[in-house]
């Protein structure tokens, strides 16, 4: 076995509280849901245009990882990030940084942060061709 990475099947945040986490993911961010496990308080979003999929979950007790609102580094694609800030804020959405547009190795970036009820930070960038 050459590989030992694969592919990439989820990515989970835990959050604090399950039905506010997918009324965000839902209606601010606009994620399809796959799954909802109202016992194990566990939803699954569909990220779009991959087959990975957005996990979130209450932090169990003796479970290891990033405690709730402490996530950070997830990287969204849009190709207006400016935009999709600006309709985030409007469904209620936090924006930590403003969309802003610098130069960086890969080329000229524009990124903005949003972050979720808990606090978990995710970026949305475009570089620009």
């Amino acid at each position: 076995m050459d590989d030992v990475i694969q592919g990439m099947e989820a990515v989970t945040v835990h959050i604090r509280d399950i039905e506010r986490a997918r009324t965000f993911y839902s209606k601010v961010l606009g994620l399809k849901e796959l799954s909802y496990l109202p016992a194990a308080s566990r939803a699954a979003f569909a990220i779009p245009g991959t087959t990975t999929q957005l996990t979130m979950h209450i932090m169990g007790e003796s479970e290891g990882g990033r405690e709730p609102g402490t996530v950070s580094g997830i990287v969204f694609s849009h190709a207006d990030p400016t935009a999709a800030c600006a309709e985030i804020r409007r469904r209620g959405g936090t924006i930590v940084d403003e969309p802003h547009t610098f130069q960086a190795a890969v080329g000229t970036v524009t990124l903005g942060v949003v972050a979720d009820p808990d606090g978990n930070q995710f970026v949305i960038r475009h570089v620009h061709a």
